[in-house]
């Protein structure tokens, strides 16, 4: 099969979009193996940890919508190398990986997803609302586009600040149909805000395929508009996400404006829940097959396998310990207290017990 190329034309994502392409390993890129072996490690934490989820969905223990970015792993961990302490992250309803490659605590979300006090967010969040300040992800929001003006601000805060902070803004394909997405990019374009926009184009947006709601499947094309700097890439070579997160990084904290990235993926569960092939009604079936080929860690683990980086034993350890993370995360989870309910109150009035 052809190879991919790292930037296409911003009116057509040509090969990046079809399926039955970009399934060799990926170039290593001269990377460390210290930032390699960091990355598959925390790519396969987030593969495991959202297939508990959907386990956890199946069996009606998690209550909560639940959206899962299975097979979109790269992207998450890419955009993270180039994210430094002080800087300033937001997603959206879809954000268990970015929480988790960002460092978020494994207990906390799993917490928050069962309701528990112990919860990234007190247990009043859910999936959709998860927070880790600590880690620089100050909130996600199930709102589409809602946290996208978001970033713009903390990238507007950190050049009133003088900072070489920078903001990043995790969102789909369908947010750039939205308002909110076009006027913050015009004031990030205008004022020159350090922002990186990291548009996930897994080219559906609920349960419509992107070619039923624009008339091309590149959403680029809105970067060109707003006279924003911009790069179209294969979301599923970590690697290629993390050099253009650099260079996109790079040029935030040089204070020369924002950067587009579109990053081209592919979920491979429905838009809300756990099933694979049926996305609202409609069946993917062939496409997803043929997607799955295009798999992040499998494309990441050989070449490191080939490359004397990893052996095939150390590359399952990380598996089975992924796996034993997630399960004790999952069981203090259902141990943990739900939240009291004088603190449900604090969250509906002003001040304690409403007065009558």
């Amino acid at each position: 099969m052809p190879s991919i190329a790292a930037k296409s034309v911003p009116f057509s994502l040509g090969a990046l979009a079809d399926p039955l392409v970009g399934h060799e390993p990926v170039d290593l890129r001269g990377a460390t193996r210290e930032r390699l072996l960091g990355q598959l490690e925390r790519m396969i934490l987030i593969r495991r940890a959202e297939e508990h989820v959907a386990d956890l969905v199946t069996s009606g223990e998690a209550r909560c919508p639940c959206h899962l970015a299975i097979g979109q792993e790269a992207c998450a961990v890419g955009v993270a190398a180039g994210f430094r302490s002080g800087d300033r992250a937001f997603g959206a309803h879809r954000s268990h990986g970015h929480y988790l490659a960002l460092g978020g605590d494994v207990d906390a979300m799993f917490a928050e997803i069962l309701g528990k006090a112990t919860g990234c967010s007190g247990g009043m969040g859910g999936s959709m609302h998860l927070v880790a300040p600590e880690r620089g992800l100050l909130g996600t929001v199930p709102i589409v586009s809602t946290t996208i003006p978001m970033a713009v601000g903390a990238g507007l805060a950190a050049k009133l600040e003088g900072s070489e902070a920078l903001a990043v803004s995790f969102f789909g394909d369908g947010a750039t149909e939205e308002g909110g997405f076009h006027e913050a990019m015009n004031l990030a374009a205008t004022l020159k805000l350090p922002v990186i926009f990291a548009c996930e184009n897994n080219l559906f947006s609920s349960h419509l395929h992107i070619s039923l709601r624009q008339p091309t499947d590149c959403v680029a094309r809105y970067a060109l508009a707003h006279r924003v700097e911009y790069e179209v890439l294969d979301g599923n070579d970590v690697c290629a996400v993390s050099e253009a997160t650099l260079r996109a990084a790079a040029r935030a904290r040089a204070k020369e404006g924002p950067t587009f990235l579109e990053l081209v993926t592919y979920r491979w569960r429905g838009h809300v829940g756990p099933s694979e092939d049926t996305d609202v009604g409609v069946k993917r079936g062939e496409e997803l097959v043929h997607w799955k080929q295009r798999d992040p860690i499998r494309r990441l683990r050989e070449p490191m396998i080939a490359a004397g980086m990893v052996t095939q034993a150390q590359a399952d350890e990380l598996d089975a310990a992924a796996v034993a993370r997630v399960t004790q995360a999952v069981a203090r989870a259902r141990s943990a207290p739900y939240p009291a309910a004088q603190v449900v109150e604090r969250y509906l009035y002003a001040s304690g017990r409403h007065e009558h």
